[in-house]
Protein backbone atom coordinates (compact mmCIF):
# COMPACT_ATOMS: atom_id res chain seq x y z
CA UNK A 1 0.00 0.00 0.00
CA UNK A 2 2.87 2.31 0.93
CA UNK A 3 3.71 2.46 -2.73
CA UNK A 4 0.53 2.74 -4.48
CA UNK A 5 0.68 6.39 -5.66
CA UNK A 6 4.11 5.59 -7.42
CA UNK A 7 2.04 2.69 -9.16
CA UNK A 8 0.15 4.93 -10.07
CA UNK A 9 2.04 8.21 -11.34
CA UNK A 10 4.05 5.53 -13.11
CA UNK A 11 1.23 3.71 -14.87
CA UNK A 12 -0.30 7.14 -15.68
CA UNK A 13 2.63 8.23 -17.50
CA UNK A 14 2.95 5.15 -19.83
CA UNK A 15 -0.91 4.32 -20.23
CA UNK A 16 -1.73 8.49 -20.49
CA UNK A 17 -5.00 8.44 -18.67
CA UNK A 18 -6.65 7.80 -15.50
CA UNK A 19 -9.03 5.28 -16.54
CA UNK A 20 -6.66 2.70 -17.82
CA UNK A 21 -3.83 3.87 -15.09
CA UNK A 22 -5.90 2.71 -12.39
CA UNK A 23 -6.65 -0.50 -14.36
CA UNK A 24 -3.00 -1.14 -14.24
CA UNK A 25 -2.39 -0.74 -10.77
CA UNK A 26 -5.00 -2.81 -9.90
CA UNK A 27 -4.05 -5.70 -12.31
CA UNK A 28 -0.27 -5.15 -10.66
CA UNK A 29 -1.59 -5.04 -7.09
CA UNK A 30 -3.52 -8.75 -7.97
CA UNK A 31 -0.18 -10.21 -9.68
CA UNK A 32 1.96 -8.47 -7.06
CA UNK A 33 -0.76 -10.42 -4.89
CA UNK A 34 -0.38 -14.19 -6.48
CA UNK A 35 3.65 -13.01 -6.60
CA UNK A 36 3.98 -12.71 -3.37
CA UNK A 37 5.20 -15.67 -2.04
CA UNK A 38 8.40 -15.65 -4.77
CA UNK A 39 9.38 -12.28 -3.83
CA UNK A 40 12.79 -12.10 -1.71
CA UNK A 41 13.60 -9.36 0.45
CA UNK A 42 14.38 -6.50 -1.50
CA UNK A 43 13.06 -2.78 -2.63
CA UNK A 44 9.40 -3.77 -2.61
CA UNK A 45 9.07 -0.50 -4.37
CA UNK A 46 11.21 -1.05 -7.53
CA UNK A 47 9.56 -4.63 -7.61
CA UNK A 48 6.00 -3.58 -7.23
CA UNK A 49 7.01 -0.71 -10.14
CA UNK A 50 8.44 -3.81 -12.44
CA UNK A 51 4.91 -5.13 -12.11
CA UNK A 52 3.56 -2.17 -13.20
CA UNK A 53 5.32 -1.30 -15.64
CA UNK A 54 4.82 -4.56 -17.24
CA UNK A 55 1.40 -4.19 -16.79
CA UNK A 56 1.21 -1.26 -18.20
CA UNK A 57 2.88 -2.50 -21.43
CA UNK A 58 0.92 -5.64 -22.38
CA UNK A 59 -2.11 -3.17 -21.40
CA UNK A 60 -0.80 -1.34 -24.33
CA UNK A 61 0.14 -4.16 -26.28
CA UNK A 62 -3.27 -5.62 -26.47
CA UNK A 63 -4.58 -1.88 -27.20
CA UNK A 64 -2.42 -1.67 -30.06
CA UNK A 65 -3.90 -5.05 -31.70
CA UNK A 66 -7.72 -4.20 -30.79
CA UNK A 67 -7.34 -0.94 -32.59
CA UNK A 68 -4.79 -1.16 -34.74
CA UNK A 69 -2.48 1.50 -33.80
CA UNK A 70 1.15 1.42 -34.07
CA UNK A 71 2.42 4.01 -31.21
CA UNK A 72 0.67 4.99 -28.18
CA UNK A 73 0.18 8.51 -27.38
CA UNK A 74 0.61 9.32 -23.82
CA UNK A 75 -0.18 12.46 -21.76
CA UNK A 76 0.21 12.69 -17.70
CA UNK A 77 -1.43 15.23 -14.88
CA UNK A 78 0.41 18.52 -15.21
CA UNK A 79 -0.70 18.52 -11.24
CA UNK A 80 1.58 15.86 -10.16
CA UNK A 81 4.41 18.30 -11.37
CA UNK A 82 3.52 21.57 -10.26
CA UNK A 83 3.76 22.56 -7.05
CA UNK A 84 0.86 21.68 -4.81
CA UNK A 85 0.33 25.11 -3.23
CA UNK A 86 1.83 28.47 -4.61
CA UNK A 87 1.81 31.57 -2.95
CA UNK A 88 0.20 33.85 -5.20
CA UNK A 89 -2.71 33.44 -8.01
CA UNK A 90 0.24 35.41 -10.21
CA UNK A 91 2.59 32.19 -9.09
CA UNK A 92 -0.35 29.58 -9.17
CA UNK A 93 -1.01 30.29 -13.08
CA UNK A 94 2.82 30.55 -13.65
CA UNK A 95 3.40 27.28 -12.18
CA UNK A 96 0.56 25.70 -14.50
CA UNK A 97 1.80 26.92 -17.35
CA UNK A 98 5.18 25.66 -16.54
CA UNK A 99 3.99 22.12 -15.66
CA UNK A 100 1.79 22.27 -18.67
CA UNK A 101 5.04 22.81 -20.88
CA UNK A 102 7.00 20.26 -18.65
CA UNK A 103 4.43 17.69 -18.94
CA UNK A 104 4.26 18.23 -22.94
CA UNK A 105 8.32 17.74 -23.20
CA UNK A 106 8.33 14.98 -21.11
CA UNK A 107 5.62 13.26 -22.99
CA UNK A 108 7.17 14.26 -26.37
CA UNK A 109 10.74 12.03 -25.57
CA UNK A 110 10.86 8.29 -26.65
CA UNK A 111 9.30 5.82 -24.79
CA UNK A 112 12.57 4.16 -23.65
CA UNK A 113 13.99 8.01 -22.07
CA UNK A 114 10.37 9.12 -21.15
CA UNK A 115 10.37 5.98 -19.01
CA UNK A 116 13.61 6.08 -17.90
CA UNK A 117 12.98 9.89 -16.59
CA UNK A 118 10.20 8.95 -14.34
CA UNK A 119 11.33 6.53 -13.06
CA UNK A 120 14.61 8.34 -11.90
CA UNK A 121 13.46 12.35 -11.52
CA UNK A 122 9.79 11.83 -10.48
CA UNK A 123 9.74 8.25 -8.63
CA UNK A 124 13.46 8.70 -7.85
CA UNK A 125 14.58 5.10 -8.39
CA UNK A 126 17.82 4.44 -7.67
CA UNK A 127 19.76 3.18 -11.31
CA UNK A 128 20.49 -0.66 -10.04
CA UNK A 129 16.37 -0.48 -9.47
CA UNK A 130 15.91 1.34 -12.96
CA UNK A 131 17.84 -1.04 -14.27
CA UNK A 132 16.07 -4.13 -12.57
CA UNK A 133 12.62 -2.60 -13.70
CA UNK A 134 13.38 -1.63 -17.45
CA UNK A 135 15.59 -5.05 -18.24
CA UNK A 136 19.05 -2.99 -19.26
CA UNK A 137 22.22 -2.14 -18.10
CA UNK A 138 22.89 0.68 -15.51
CA UNK A 139 25.06 2.09 -18.09
CA UNK A 140 21.92 1.94 -20.43
CA UNK A 141 20.00 3.76 -17.92
CA UNK A 142 22.66 6.29 -17.13
CA UNK A 143 22.99 7.14 -20.86
CA UNK A 144 19.19 7.29 -21.33
CA UNK A 145 18.99 9.14 -18.54
CA UNK A 146 21.61 12.25 -20.17
CA UNK A 147 20.34 11.95 -23.02
CA UNK A 148 16.30 12.28 -21.88
CA UNK A 149 17.26 14.96 -19.53
CA UNK A 150 19.14 17.46 -22.94
CA UNK A 151 16.35 16.46 -25.15
CA UNK A 152 14.00 17.76 -22.40
CA UNK A 153 16.06 21.02 -21.87
CA UNK A 154 16.45 21.36 -25.31
CA UNK A 155 12.61 21.30 -25.87
CA UNK A 156 12.02 23.43 -23.25
CA UNK A 157 14.69 25.98 -24.52
CA UNK A 158 13.07 25.66 -28.40
CA UNK A 159 9.68 25.97 -26.43
CA UNK A 160 10.56 29.35 -24.68
CA UNK A 161 12.32 31.31 -27.27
Amino acid sequence: MPHLDDAYRLARWIVGNRHDAEDVVQDACLRAFRAIGDYSAGNARAWLLAIVRNAAFTRLAGERRRRGIDEAATSSDPAAIAPADPATPEAALIAKAEATRLEAAIAALPDPYRETLVLRDISDLAYRDIAAITGVPIGTVMSRLARARALLLAAIAKDLS
